[in-house]
């Protein structure tokens, strides 16, 4: 007779083995399918963009003036305070003026005694004319009083001069300036001797208030601009409105305009110069100061702008964008790029107007892989801010 145990064992074994069966004949579940990467595009489209190039350069005085002696003397006094602002027509310097006043007196009395003899001589000319013509002198006589006049009329048009050169040159003992600036330190002290027209300026005189900027722009850059407008890419800004930005980042308040561009190129640089003027009333701009300028170039029409996450460059650095195509496909776009304008790329080849491409979600997406896209919207300033406060809070 069976054994009642052994029985239950075979059944349990038969079971299992059923169930087994049963497993191997049903299919595997399906796997779940994944939607496509979502992604942010921005439509490309063509807009109006006034195009601008920032130019390094420093600040030069508007007007500078040497100031030197025009006559010899000794300086009795320095008469202004080194540093301060003068005006045009002011004394600076006192040098020794008894020279010259005795040199003014000695030649107004020489002018005296030639006017003074001047009527006796007249006169006698008078009357040898009337007597040539009685036949009472002769012809040399009279040659001889009409000679005298004019030396002596000569002397006294020689004194005259005598006595303005004298007055001239006392007046130059009182040394003015020719300008309103800020002076600087003077080369000399009370007591020195100066010579007239020396090497070495006794003070410099700058106007700083309007002040110069001298900036410089690559020979080529200048070269491509023209070309550019000559070729309707770009149109003249109508604008000579220039912004500066001080050495340390900070932009200067008051604009400046542009004056002109030098003609000739520096051989060692290849570039050219552009001279800016800006009102200084504060005096914050100084001569030799570093800044940085803003030029208007023209403006263009139809310029492409792009964000600039949505570029990205290959290992050889060119840049690249992905875009959207028809097909809902990624597919990689090299660029030609311009400048930056902003937080955008100005492009110049690669792209045109109603492509859409990737500005977020770059890293989730592959060349030829389908995605789903939804608008990109831009930060704004405000959100950035209010999402800092957020994170402090």
């Amino acid at each position: 007779m069976p054994n009642p145990r052994a029985l239950r064992g075979i059944a349990v074994v038969a079971l299992a083995g059923g169930l087994a069966l049963t497993g191997c004949n049903q299919a595997p579940p399906a796997a779940p399918v994944m939607p496509p990467p979502e992604v942010a595009t921005v439509t490309v489209a063509a807009q109006r963009v006034t195009l601008t190039t920032e130019l390094p350069g420093r600040a030069a005085p508007f007007r500078i003036a040497e100031i030197r002696p025009q006559v010899n003397g000794l300086i009795q006094k320095r008469l202004f305070e080194e540093g301060s602002n003068v005006q045009q027509g002011q004394a600076l310097y006192q040098i020794d003026p008894a020279p010259f006043q005795a040199a003014l007196e000695n030649a107004q009395a020489a002018l005296g005694r030639a006017e003074a003899s001047l009527p006796a001589i007249q006169l006698r000319v008078n009357r040898f004319q009337q007597a040539l013509a009685d036949k009472a002198v002769s012809q040399q006589d009279f040659d001889d009083a009409d000679a005298a006049l004019k030396q002596a009329l000569a002397d006294v048009a020689y004194w005259k001069a005598m006595v303005a050169t004298a007055r001239i040159n006392l007046g130059y003992a009182r040394v003015t300036s020719p300008i309103s600036g800020r002076i600087g330190i003077s080369s000399v002290t009370d007591g020195a001797i100066v010579t007239a027209y020396q090497p070495i300026p006794l003070t410099t005189i700058q106007q700083l208030d309007p002040i110069y900027v001298d900036v410089t722009q690559s020979a080529n850059d200048l070269l491509r601009l023209q070309q550019r407008l000559k070729q309707g890419q770009l149109h003249s800004a109508g604008s000579s409105r220039v912004q500066l930005f001080l050495s340390d980042g900070t932009p200067y308040p008051l604009e400046g305009e542009l004056q002109f561009r030098d003609v000739s190129v520096d051989p060692t640089t290849g570039s050219v110069t552009l001279r800016m003027v800006f009102p200084n009333p504060e005096g914050v701009l100084l001569p030799g100061m570093y800044a940085r300028a803003v030029v208007k170039e023209g403006a263009h029409e139809a310029a492409l702008l792009i964000p600039q996450p949505a570029v990205m460059r290959d290992p050889k650095g060119n840049p690249y964008a992905l875009v959207v195509n028809g097909e809902a496909k990624i597919e990689p776009r090299p660029l030609q790029l311009d400048r930056a304008v902003g937080d955008q790329w100005l492009v110049s080849g690669g792209l045109t107007v109603g492509e859409r491409i990737v500005v977020e979600g770059l890293q989730k997406v592959r060349p030829g892989m389908a995605v789903k896209e939804v608008p990109w919207k831009a930060e704004t300033p405000a959100a950035n801010a209010a999402a800092a406060n957020a994170e402090t809070e």
